[in-house]
This record gives structure tokens, sequence and C-alpha cells, in this order.
């Protein structure tokens, strides 16, 4: 449970920093605070976590392009190119992998040791991830030059959050449905 809240730290305190200093302050904010996030995790759990290295390597590079060119384009950019690496990394766990990256995180979260699910179920999806990441990689760029900074932050920081909520609840339902039908078959 911890580390779930730490893994949120860092954009309360970019969208509070945001808020009240402004976009700069607040890149400089979110860099600081994804790299204590990263240090925090290995802490905890003794072992780096890769998502927050992927996240503070482009918060970094892209962060520091914004603060260096005074451009807010660069840190706009940021949020689309972590959901495209993550897509890719998807895409090619399915490609290159005997389990792809759904099924491997997800078979942790099953309890019941007798459901057995197709692989094809997984490949649906993983492929549905990396659709999702892709998509919403290109929604963040919609946003990011349609609308003004304060839309686009408030888009990263509800929209975005309350996206992935959805989509995992609507997995969870998928799986569930899927799971119930498979233990109703074994009785």
């Amino acid at each position: 449970m911890q580390t779930f809240l730490i893994d949120f730290i860092p954009v309360i305190l970019f969208l509070i920093a945001f808020k009240i200093y402004g976009i700069y302050t607040a890149t400089l904010v979110g860099i600081i605070a994804t790299a204590i996030q990263v240090v925090l995790t290995r802490f905890i759990r003794h072992a780096y976590d890769k998502q927050q290295l992927i996240t503070l390597a482009v918060f970094t590079v892209f962060g520091s392009l914004t603060l260096y060119f005074h451009n807010p384009i660069f840190i706009k950019w940021k949020p689309s190119i972590i959901f495209w690496i993550f897509g890719l990394v998807f895409i090619g766990s399915q490609l290159f992998t005997q389990k792809n990256i759904a099924q491997r995180m997800l078979e942790k979260l099953i309890e019941d040791p007798s459901t057995h699910i197709p692989l094809s179920v997984w490949k649906k999806l993983n492929t549905f991830w990396a659709a999702f990441f892709i998509g919403l990689g290109c929604l963040n760029l919609y946003v990011a030059y349609t609308f003004s900074t304060d839309s686009w932050v408030n888009f990263k920081v509800y929209g975005v959050m309350s996206l992935l909520f959805i989509v995992t609840i609507g997995q969870a339902l998928y799986l569930s449905r899927y799971m119930t039908h498979t233990n109703r078959a074994k009785q």
C-alpha cells in the first residue's frame, strides 16, 4: 500500500506546484519528486521499479528541455513518450517473450490457483493495453496542442487517471466474467 501511495506523490506535487507557481516550477518539482520516488521505492522494495526509472529518465530529459528553452511543449510531450514506450513494451512482450506483460502482471493477482486463462485471452488483454497506451499518447498530444497549459495539466492529472481507472475496472470485469464462467464449468 505504501508504494502505491508513493506512485502518486510526484503527480500531486506537480499539480500543487503548477497551481501555485506555474509550469516551470512544477516541472522542476516533478523531476525532483520523481527522483525521490525512485529512491524511496528502492529503499522500501530493495529493487528499482522499471516504470519509475523510465518515467524519471523521460521526465529529466523533457523537463530539462522545458526549463532550458523556457517552453512548456517539451514537458507536454513527456506523457506521450512514456505512454508510447509502455505501448511498445506491451507489443514487444507479445512478440518476443513466452508470457506477455499483461499475463505476467495479472497472473500474480489471480488468487484461485485452479483458474486457467487461455493464452488468447492474455493476448487480447495485452494488445488492448498496447493500443490503449499508444492512443493515450496521441490523445495527450491533441490536448497539449489544442488546449491551454492549465487544461492540459488538468487532463494529465484527472483525465489520464480517470481513463486508467476505467480501463482497469473494465479489464477486471472482463477477467472476472471469464473466471466466473471457467469456475462454473468446473463445478
